[in-house]
């Protein structure tokens, strides 16, 4: 399955590369709103997961075969997401209460979506989109959580695939919605609570976008 996934993902990169020369291609400026869906699986304990937002801003390059409708976008981003956890915390003394952490996460993403636009009038078209993304982690890679004294490592990089559509109005104002899909761990755990109980767990955030696009 991996493998299958990493040769679409060549392949629509390839696509994107080799579009003809004919091709339209527009620069903006790019920026949304992050809300994430995390799963956590093999930790022993109760943990209630605490979805928060974030968002994500940069750059971004439209590209459009004229009349066919069929093209590209390549953004290179900020993207900022925060997730949190919520459990039982034993003090020293033995005593328990209710604690909530959270963890922001910092990435650097390169999306590249092949592109089909269906255009409703000279004001308005839609579109769908899919394709691979890369990000690398450039913030705090740790996160210790709760009763676990030593906490999760956020991987290096992540790949993920994207599924989304939206419209352009005008040719210049573009607003989006990207489901963004981990195709990986974003972090495991592998350490003991202060009770010694063994946790080996993963955790895995798809991330629900919405975006707001300006093509100059």
């Amino acid at each position: 399955m991996k493998k299958n996934i990493l040769s679409l993902a060549v392949l629509v990169t390839a696509f994107v590369f080799v579009l003809p020369s004919q091709a339209q291609v527009k620069f903006g400026v790019k920026a949304g709103l992050n809300v994430n869906s995390f799963n956590i699986k093999n930790v022993p304990m109760s943990i209630d997961k605490k979805n928060r937002n974030g968002f994500f801003a940069g750059v971004t390059a439209d590209v459009t075969i004229p009349v066919v409708g069929i093209g590209a976008d390549i953004s290179l981003l900020y993207d900022n997401k925060c997730i949190g956890m919520g459990g039982q915390d034993t003090a020293d003394d033995g005593t328990t209460e209710y604690v909530t952490t959270h963890k922001t996460l910092h990435y650097i993403t390169l999306p590249i979506n092949a592109k089909y636009t269906i255009g409703l009038s000279s004001l308005a078209s839609v579109y769908l989109a899919t394709g691979p993304q890369f990000s690398w982690n450039v913030g705090d890679r740790h996160w210790a959580p709760g009763d676990i004294d030593e906490g999760w490592e956020l991987k290096s990089s992540a790949f993920s695939w994207n599924v989304g559509a939206g419209v352009t109005v005008l040719n210049h104002v573009r607003v989006g919605y990207n489901f963004n899909i981990a195709l990986g761990n974003t972090a495991e755990i592998d350490a003991l609570t202060t009770a010694g109980a063994a946790v080996k767990g993963k955790l895995k955030n798809n991330t629900h976008q919405i975006s707001l696009t300006y093509l100059f």
